[in-house]
């Protein structure tokens, strides 16, 4: 992503996700709070099958989180679905001027696709995502489109 010019690059504040953008070749990069990673509040830290043997059949998306403590009360969908439009509120005049980065998390990035879409967040479980790819959103006709999506970052080479 060196080799490519953008307006502007936010990142999620986690240690994690500025290293992505750095090893990514970004700079100039503004850490954005509203891109940190959904609060799984008393399922931090705990793999599906983790929480699935306390709560049989969970399923992030329909089922939520359970609070943990003061720090980490967790986040319903709709509260991550906030913080996406913030974030997009943020990015929608940046655009008029190039490309913008965003560097996050998964879960964070599917609720802000969806939202980009003029989905309900909970459409984010529709668009699966792995780990260190890259995805495109842009428009087709002045409307919101996926340009591309999960994809490695040899192919952008």
């Amino acid at each position: 992503l060196a080799r490519r010019h953008f307006v502007a690059v936010f990142s999620s504040p986690a240690q994690r996700a500025r290293d992505t953008a750095e090893l990514a070749g970004l700079t100039n990069i503004t850490i954005d709070p509203d891109l940190q990673e959904w609060d799984y509040g008393g399922y931090e830290g705990l793999t599906t099958p983790q929480i699935r043997q306390q709560r049989p059949g969970w399923y992030l998306w329909r089922d939520g989180v359970v609070p943990k403590d003061a720090e980490h009360p967790g986040e319903s969908v709709h509260q991550v679905g906030a913080r996406a439009d913030a974030v997009l509120a943020q990015v929608r005049p940046l655009l008029a001027q190039g490309d913008v980065a965003l560097v996050s998390h998964a879960h964070m990035l599917r609720v802000l696709t969806a939202r980009w879409l003029g989905l309900d967040p909970d459409c984010g479980r529709l668009f699966r995502l792995g780990t260190g790819t890259l995805s495109v959103l842009g428009t087709e006709h002045d409307m919101p489109v996926i340009l591309t999506w999960n994809v490695p970052p040899a192919a952008f080479e």
